[in-house]
């Protein structure tokens, strides 16, 4: 095997590049834009890109909050959170709403977002995003390091208990990922992308059959 050198670090003493790369490895990744409100009924909403879909049935997603944020306040008291699509167009507007401004400044309003009510829950999803998710939360862990010290970040998971999805993008009964034009964070300062059609590919999960069997007697010879 040719050498191979390495840029490897320790987190703990610093990575010694211009940006930490670690969230440019682990990427892209999905957007967690969370519409929240606290107990006064005021509306919140806030991009989170760590975000991730995390059980089948029931269908759990989870965000981690890095800092006791508006979003995770409202969520500890309430219990209840949309996720809302972020595509393409939404983008500008999604990023108004990462700002940090004061708690009696609504994010809808700031990025010019219309609402409309949920059916289950009290948060009020964003009207023009393609997909949106009800979901009530199942738990709040406050993340640790390996020694047992607690980290100032919070991961917050939720049972989607209501899906809504635009009828233009299920098609023959398939919802199609690449028509909604979601954007992903994908490392960097400040870098996006956007899941494209020509960039889909299908690969299915392998069954067992005859081809996998052959296969596995090619790896495990017989005793």
């Amino acid at each position: 095997m040719p050498d191979i050198d390495f840029h490897s670090y320790e987190p703990t003493a610093g990575h010694g590049l211009k940006h930490d790369p670690f969230n440019a490895i682990v990427g892209p990744r999905p957007i967690g834009w969370i519409s929240s409100i606290d107990t006064e009924g005021r509306a919140n909403l806030a991009p989170y890109s760590f975000f991730n879909a995390f059980n089948y049935t029931p269908p759990i997603i989870g965000f981690s909050s890095i800092g006791w944020k508006d979003t995770a306040a409202n969520i500890s008291v309430t219990g209840e959170f949309v996720w809302n699509l972020t595509d393409r167009a939404l983008a500008e507007q999604m990023n108004i709403t990462s700002a940090p401004v004061p708690h009696d400044i609504c994010e809808f309003d700031l990025a010019h977002l219309a609402r409309m009510p949920s059916d289950m829950i009290t948060p009020p999803r964003v009207a023009a995003s393609p997909v949106q998710f009800e979901c009530q939360m199942t738990q709040m862990v406050q993340l640790q390091t390996a020694q047992g010290d607690t980290v100032d970040s919070w991961m917050i998971f939720g049972e989607v208990v209501r899906v809504h999805i635009r009828r233009d993008l299920v098609m023959d009964g398939i919802y199609n990922t690449a028509d909604a034009h979601p954007i992903l964070r994908a490392g960097g300062p400040g870098d996006y992308t956007a899941i494209q059609p020509q960039n889909m590919f299908e690969m299915l999960r392998p069954q067992w059959t005859q081809t996998l069997e052959r296969l596995i007697r090619e790896i495990v010879p017989p005793k």
